[in-house]
């Protein structure tokens, strides 16, 4: 199989499949991927995930380094990286994104940003069952090249969806949810936000959700009153690439890897000086 990111493959691909690095750092999930971006779809090559909420800066650069090394390829045979924007909390969040953004301007290829709850609304592909099991526990990663949801998604278009409106929660701590609600085909029609799980509730109720999905949807799943997907619990990294593969396809510009934090962080930085003499 070729790989390729040189002359007119940029503008247009053809039959050529370019190598992708997907990472994700909005939620206790560490995931680093390799996908094949293609004119027919995404499929996944390797992929690491480790369920740590303390450790992103000591975990996803060793994940990249392994998925590189599980399909014998190096740094220069990137053709892009997508990253996932969040919601997080900011210490977390902002691992995935230095890492993108550094590799990106080092290597020369181009970023792309996704809203990392879209990652986990995207419904399976079409043919493909949705991914069996539970995550791996705390600190233990997964299979190496196993897929989260499915091992391929389809293009032109997104995936075949299932009926029914979806609310999307993972944990953003201090007992509240980041959550989005999405239509049947993974459109997102409300939110992002950060809440309460009581006002995601609802609001969920307004938009005559069916189902929810998510780590934060499983905490909180007494207070939501909805009936919880197990799977998947956090964002996929074949359904982040699969959301920026037309423009991985176009060849579009690199772009600012802007991060939803949706809060103001906890420390601020003072307003004023207290005087010291009274």
């Amino acid at each position: 199989m070729a790989w390729g990111w040189a002359g007119p493959v940029r503008r247009r691909l053809g039959w050529f499949t370019v190598l992708v690095l997907v990472v994700d750092s909005s939620t206790p999930a560490v995931t680093a991927a390799l996908v094949d971006v293609s004119a027919d779809g995404v499929a996944l090559r390797a992929s690491r995930c480790t369920v740590d909420a303390r450790a992103h800066g000591e975990l996803l650069a060793p994940q990249v380094d392994a998925v590189l090394a599980d399909v014998g390829a190096r740094p220069a045979d990137l053709a892009a990286i997508v990253t996932g924007l969040g919601p997080g909390p900011f210490t977390g969040l902002r691992v995935g994104l230095v890492t993108a953004a550094t590799m990106g301007q080092v290597l020369g290829i181009p970023t792309y940003g996704v809203c990392s709850l879209d990652g986990l609304a995207q419904p399976p592909a079409a043919g493909q069952p949705p991914a069996a099991g539970q995550p791996p526990a705390a600190g233990q990663p997964s299979v190496a090249g196993q897929p989260s949801v499915a091992g391929r998604l389809s293009a032109p278009g997104g995936p075949s969806g299932e009926d029914g409106t979806v609310l999307v929660a993972s944990d953003a701590r201090r007992r509240e949810v980041y959550w989005a609600v999405y239509d049947g085909a993974g459109r997102r029609v409300a939110g992002p936000d950060v809440t309460a799980p009581a006002v995601a509730a609802e609001r969920a109720r307004d938009l005559a959700v069916t189902v929810a999905v998510g780590d934060g949807a499983h905490r909180y799943a007494d207070v939501l009153g909805l009936p919880v997907r197990d799977e998947p619990r956090y964002p996929d990294p074949l359904a982040l690439a699969g959301l920026a593969a037309a423009r991985i396809r176009a060849g579009e510009p690199g772009e600012p890897l802007t991060p939803l934090y949706l809060r103001r962080p906890d420390a601020v930085a003072a307003t004023g000086h207290k005087p010291v003499l009274r």
